[in-house]
């Protein structure tokens, strides 16, 4: 064999020599470091979260062809590190619920690092996290002390598939879970607030909300009191997913306050809003303040200031909510100061409206869960007052002109005021029909005071009350009829009128009928009675 094949045999077997040792010595290196990385993530977490942790498992990769300078001078290699199951629980609590559960993390730390303070690491990645948030006041009494500092500075924070879950205080309850699609939490340090990006997957109504801004710093004797504010977008929301109502949402807002509670302020659109029972869109719009309870879900309206079609009005209130509870609830008081009756009515009636003029409504409304039957819906209290109000089909504004004609003793072809000069009434809307405690209105020469029913669904009209005109009865006639009815005069007025009638009113809200009703009686009498 010449001197040069054992050069080259010697110099083969010494390189497979040391690539071996390099290998063996990256496998002493990763079991050396791995229990060490270890300890270190469960202090970061107990002493930043002040807290019980617990770790299913932690695996180190160094780079197998790491050099002998590597192995002297470790600084600029990095150590991927990989870990499942972490589980973070309140101190002294250990058989309560988990803050944090974490089925997966990783990250790289250059191994220079695990020997200085801080600890420096670029970035985390965590998969499948749960954070659970308690009720105000129920983590457990113990001393405060200063604890020392997590010696880990963590330059950014990446958060997939992720569960924020608030727990209620009554036990009885559903949680409040909101699924988190991604969270980019960035300069994650000790007693400093983490910049963030995130995208919110909405349940109902479907779609994702965009949204930045700052979170923490964590505290760990009450986390209902981090600190949370920001920046969100919320679009492309199709409310048809409820039974009642449909259209496309898009709202955008900021907020500021803690995980216990939050003040937003916002604007909300609904170009095409409309109740699916009435198929007419009307454009809503609204400009908003909210004071969120994020404990229970629970959301005070501080007020509401809305638009729908051109008709402005203000809205306050709250939002019983309980995600999977039965029981959530809206609660509103309304008041339109001076609106356009025909907007509401396009909104809430099928057909074309049936009237037009100046609307003032106070009302309180109830929504009952979005899930429930329509006829268990929308319960509505109030009082309204139409000013200018005109009607415009035909039937009805025929039949109330010549009324007027003959309330006021005019025939022919004389010119009458066609306005219902004024219309007011109190009102209770539920299960699809309108019950009026009183609706009074007049047109020149004559006054109409009624209470009844309106079965919007079925368009079906069974009012009673009483006519009041200005004119004698005989004076409503002509010719000889007029003086055969100068007699029974006296015997039709009263109430201060000439002349005072029972009626009652059938048929449609796009034919009414009109008849006398023998024996009747109308609210203002009743409230009469009631006042001796």
């Amino acid at each position: 064999m010449t001197n040069t094949k054992r050069w080259l045999i010697g110099g083969a077997s010494a390189s497979l020599v040391l690539v071996g040792g390099l290998s063996v010595a990256a496998s002493v290196v990763a079991k050396r470091v791995a229990p060490y990385i270890r300890e270190q993530a469960i202090a970061y977490m107990k002493t930043r979260f002040a807290g019980e942790v617990e770790l299913g498992s932690l695996q180190v990769h160094v780079p197998a062809g790491m050099s002998i300078q590597s192995l002297l001078r470790p600084k600029g290699t990095l150590a991927h590190v990989e870990g499942e199951n972490l589980v973070l629980r309140q101190a002294g609590r250990g058989d309560g619920p988990a803050l944090f559960l974490l089925k997966r993390f990783r990250f790289e730390i250059d191994l220079g690092a695990l020997l200085e303070t801080p600890k420096r690491i670029s970035r985390v990645t965590l998969e499948g996290m749960e954070i659970q948030v308690p009720p105000k006041g129920e983590r457990p009494e113990f001393t405060k002390r200063e604890s020392a500092k997590a010696g880990v500075v963590i330059g950014e924070v990446l958060i997939r598939d992720a569960r924020l879950v608030i727990l209620p205080r009554d036990k009885s309850k559903n949680p409040l879970d909101f699924e988190l699609r991604e969270i980019r939490l960035k300069d994650a340090g000790k007693d400093a607030p983490m910049r963030y990006s995130a995208v919110l997957t909405n349940p109902k109504p479907p779609g994702q909300i965009h949204s930045t801004g700052t979170f923490g710093p964590w505290v760990a004797e009450e986390p209902s009191d981090t600190p949370l504010a920001g920046q969100y977008l919320f679009e492309n929301a199709d409310l048809g997913v409820f039974s009642v109502i449909a259209g496309t949402l898009r709202s955008t807002g900021d907020f500021a306050g803690t995980l216990a509670s939050i003040v937003a302020k916002g604007e909300a659109s609904v170009p095409n809003f409309q109740l699916k029972s009435v198929g007419h869109p009307v454009p809503l719009s609204t400009t908003f303040e909210v004071l969120v309870d994020g404990m229970n879900g629970n959301t005070e309206l501080k007020p509401v200031i809305a638009t729908l079609g051109s008709t402005q009005f203000t809205t306050t209130g709250f939002v019983v909510k309980h995600i999977g509870d039965k029981q959530r609830t809206i609660f509103i008081n309304a008041k339109i100061p001076g609106g356009n009756l025909r907007d509401a009515l396009r909104l809430a009636m099928k057909g074309e409206p049936m009237m037009e003029g100046k609307l003032k409504l106070n009302a309180k409304i109830g929504i009952p869960p979005l899930a429930e039957k329509v006829k268990e819906k929308i319960t509505v209290d109030g009082a309204f007052e139409v000013k200018g109000g005109r009607f415009l089909r035909s039937a009805i504004q025929t039949k109330l002109n010549g009324l007027s004609h003959q309330s006021q003793g005019k025939h022919g072809g004389e010119e009458v005021d066609e306005a219902v000069h004024r219309m007011s009434g109190e009102f209770r809307m539920a299960d699809e029909m309108i019950t009026f405690k009183t609706l009074a209105f007049s047109v020149p020469g004559a006054a109409v005071n009624l209470g009844g029913v309106f079965r919007v669904g079925a368009d079906e009209l069974d009012f009673h009350g009483a006519l009041m005109l200005e004119a004698k009865l005989s004076e409503t006639q002509s010719g000889w009829k007029r003086w055969v009815l100068k007699p029974v005069d006296p015997f039709f007025s009263n109430h201060g009128a000439g002349t005072f009638l029972h009626i009652k009113v059938t048929g449609s809200a796009s034919d009414p009928q009109f008849g006398l009703d023998r024996g009747g009686t109308s609210p203002a009498e009743e409230a009469e009675k009631k006042s001796r």
